[in-house]
C-alpha cells in the first residue's frame, strides 16, 4: 500500500531529489584540487577507491564524515559542497534511534 508520504515528490531523501547529482560534486572536486581521476580523489580524501565508485553509481550516499573531509581538503563550505551535488534541502532529520542509549551495556565492568 502506498501513501502520499511515500511518493518521491514529498520525500526528504536526497536520492529522491530531481537535481541530485553526486557526479557533479566529484567532478568539481577533481577540478578544484587539480587531480587526474577518481583514484587521485580517493587518495586526497583518504577513502578507498570503491567508495568514490559507489557514490558515482548512486549506490552509496555522500555521508557526513566524507562531506566534512571534502570541506577540509577543498576549503569549500559544506553548503557549497551540498549545492554542487544538488542538495537543496533546508532541513535535515536525524533518526531518534541514533540518540537512544544502548540497553545491553554491562555496568559491572565499568569500575
Amino acid at each position: 500500500m502506498t501513501t502520499e508520504l511515500d511518493t518521491p515528490a514529498s520525500s526528504n531523501r536526497l536520492a529522491d531529489q530531481p537535481a541530485y547529482d553526486p557526479n557533479h560534486l566529484l567532478d568539481s572536486l577533481i577540478d578544484k584540487l587539480q587531480l587526474k581521476n577518481d583514484a587521485a580523489l580517493s587518495r586526497a580524501l583518504e577513502v578507498a577507491p570503491p567508495v568514490i565508485s559507489k557514490i558515482r553509481h548512486r549506490r552509496l550516499p555522500v555521508g557526513a564524515s566524507l562531506l566534512i573531509r571534502m570541506h577540509e581538503v577543498s576549503d569549500l563550505s559544506i553548503k557549497d559542497l551540498r549545492g554542487l551535488m544538488g542538495d537543496r534541502r533546508d532541513k535535515f532529520r536525524i533518526s531518534d534511534k541514533q540518540f537512544k542509549p544502548k540497553e545491553d551495556v554491562d555496568q559491572t565492568s565499568a569500575g
